[in-house]
């Protein structure tokens, strides 16, 4: 099937600069669903120095005992494997947007190269790697049996890179720092960092202050960077009891980090410090004498929050990279972090899926452009896209039904509902009974709907073309032949299915039966 003309967010395979992040718009724009587009094609170009993982999903189902030890026998059917740690921030930047430039080291081997590839497709420029023979790639693999995890295994070593590579690690950082809009640092105490690290990446950019490049740290130790001046550092509750030397005491540990404020941006040497609380969302404690900020987390399980520190700390770098105020930029990055944990493994959110859940607080309605690009990210990633429409006035049986069927043709469902004004033309000016707005909440909460979009037109055409997903699915009784839309599905090469039909099942005939009273 032919490709929608579609792309990822401009700048990912671009190094041309782009306009400098100091729009007046983005230095006061608030959370919207247009922000991440916005920040998309301001495109700022982001350093991310720091240690790399390859994480790998091992998964398959367990019928049996080992006869060895208690333990399951994993019948391994699948393999999956992810950038980690830096490299998944610098995943995430690239996803996002931002032309992202890496600086790390990766040992000379496949995981190593696995690390390269991903990297490589997402647009992540790779330049700044450098490999050391002597130490192997960091990895941490998990091995999941009917999708709970019972092992993890890693590889890594924290020995200190010698001179020769130390002196390569610096002198890409040299080059990549030039020009850019943020430097962000990963350092989980992986030996790609050190002392001598901090003190380069304090000399190369200006004082705070007066900085044209911002410095954000997410480090196990913060205060060892604490002589660089951060902008920002984002501690987790350990990497907080680290620097305060204490425990974030007491049941709320929101008021707690709130009140430790001035001690964590003392220690840290930040201007800014924002308390990342897992469940309890994430706190920005600022210093400029603005209030505290707090965003609250969609709750999830353990095993469906691994590496959404690292989405949260890309999107935040990036919206405070394009000058968007920090309180804003805090609710975006809590907005991406919700994106991945509603996934198992190691996961990526783009421009697209961050601007449907920022607009899921307004309704489950997507503009075309934001559908498009989630829908590019989905085939991308391997998913088969159903596409369906319709009026969707008053939702019988009849919806419900077809709907399921249409979901089971593939593994994302689309539901593309006509506008008030191409209801009205269809069905008479009596209709629709809903407003689109009520009629997309509804058509939202089924649990077979995965996005829902609308169309001013008598037929989707257009927007089929757009799209082009991969199966058109149509209820009701029709065949492919009687359909306008099949030429244009067939003509990239998608397929038109037609869905089971309930009779006596329909809006009309409700809205008649009421009218008549029987």
């Amino acid at each position: 099937m032919a490709a929608p003309e579609l792309s990822r967010p401009e700048g990912l395979a671009r190094r041309d600069p782009p306009p400098r992040p100091d729009s007046p718009e983005l230095a006061a724009a608030p959370l919207a669903a247009d922000l991440p587009a916005r920040l998309a094609a301001v495109a700022p170009r982001v350093v991310v120095v720091g240690d790399a993982v390859l994480d790998q999903w091992l998964t398959g189902p367990s019928r049996r005992l080992s006869r060895e030890a208690p333990v399951p026998v994993v019948e391994v059917d699948h393999t999956h494997g992810s950038p980690g740690a830096a490299a998944n921030t610098a995943a995430n930047l690239a996803a996002l947007g931002a032309r992202t430039e890496f600086v790390s080291v990766l040992g000379d081997d496949a995981d190593g190269a696995t690390v390269r590839e991903v990297l490589a497709g997402f647009g992540v420029g790779t330049a700044g790697v450098v490999t050391d023979p002597s130490r192997p790639t960091a990895a941490k693999r998990r091995v999941l049996a009917d999708e709970a995890l019972v092992a993890r295994f890693d590889t890594s070593s924290r020995e200190p890179l010698d001179a020769d590579r130390r002196a390569a690690v610096h002198e890409a950082l040299r080059t990549a720092v030039e020009g850019a809009d943020a430097v962000v640092v990963c350092d989980y105490g992986g030996g790609i960092v050190d002392d001598e690290t901090v003190a380069l990446v304090g000399s190369l950019l200006d004082a705070p202050g007066e900085r044209t490049c911002r410095l954000v740290v997410d480090a196990h130790d913060p205060a060892r960077w604490a002589p660089a001046r951060p902008d920002v550092v984002t501690p987790n509750a350990g990497e907080a009891k680290l620097l305060l030397g204490r425990e974030l005491g007491g049941p709320d540990r929101v008021a707690a980090a709130e009140a430790a404020g001035p001690e964590l941006r003392e220690r840290s040497g930040a201007a800014s410090v924002v308390v990342t609380l897992d469940r309890d969302g994430a706190l920005l404690l600022p210093d400029d004498g603005s209030p505290t900020h707090r965003t609250f987390a969609r709750p999830a399980p353990e095993a469906n929050t691994c590496g959404a520190g690292d989405t949260f700390t890309a999107a935040l770098v990036l919206a405070l990279a394009a000058g968007t105020p920090a309180a804003t930029a805090v609710e975006l990055a809590q907005a991406a972090a919700d994106v991945v944990v509603g996934r198992p493994g190691t996961s990526v959110c783009g421009t697209g899926e961050l601007a449907e859940r920022v607009a899921a607080a307004e309704g489950p309605l997507l503009d075309a452009a934001s559908l498009a690009t989630i829908v590019h990210d989905q085939r991308v990633a391997g998913r088969r896209v159903v596409f369906t429409n319709g009026c969707f006035d008053v939702v019988h049986r009849g919806h419900v039904a077809s709907l399921n069927q249409a979901k089971r043709l593939g593994d994302v469902l689309v539901v593309a509902l006509n506008s008030d004004e191409s209801v009205a033309r269809l069905k008479g000016p009596e209709r629709p009974l809903n407003p689109l707005a009520d009629r997309a909440a509804v058509i939202g909460a089924l649990s077979c709907v995965d996005h829902v979009t609308a169309f001013d037109a008598d037929t989707p055409a257009e927007l089929l073309d757009l799209l082009r997903p991969d199966v058109y699915a149509k209820g009701g009784d029709y065949t492919p032949e009687m359909l306008r839309e099949t030429a244009t599905v067939t003509a990239y090469g998608g397929r038109v299915v037609i869905l089971d039909y309930l009779p006596d099942r329909s809006t009309t005939s409700l809205v008649d039966r009421i009218r008549s009273g029987s």
